[in-house]
């Protein structure tokens, strides 16, 4: 049987995708550091320490998204 061939994408197509992909940097920045705060204030709650460990979460929540980030845009070949 003869393969079928896929046509090129086009330009159009190419850019739908990278904005599909690149749309959800918000979402990941979001949800990481909310994570990563509400993982804190339990941790504050739980501790009695202030705001110590809120602030610690959000200081490792950034890498943790930027991180994350990367690797998928990675996966993409976007990077």
């Amino acid at each position: 049987m003869a393969e079928k061939k896929t046509p090129p994408a086009s330009g159009m197509a190419e850019a739908l995708r990278a904005f599909g992909l690149l749309s959800g940097v918000g979402i990941y920045f979001v949800i990481f550091l909310g994570i990563f705060i509400f993982l804190g204030k339990c941790a504050d709650d739980f501790l009695g320490t202030g705001r110590v460990c809120t602030i610690a979460g959000i200081v490792l929540g950034f890498p943790a998204a930027i991180y994350s980030l990367y690797r998928q845009l990675k996966y993409y070949k976007l990077v």
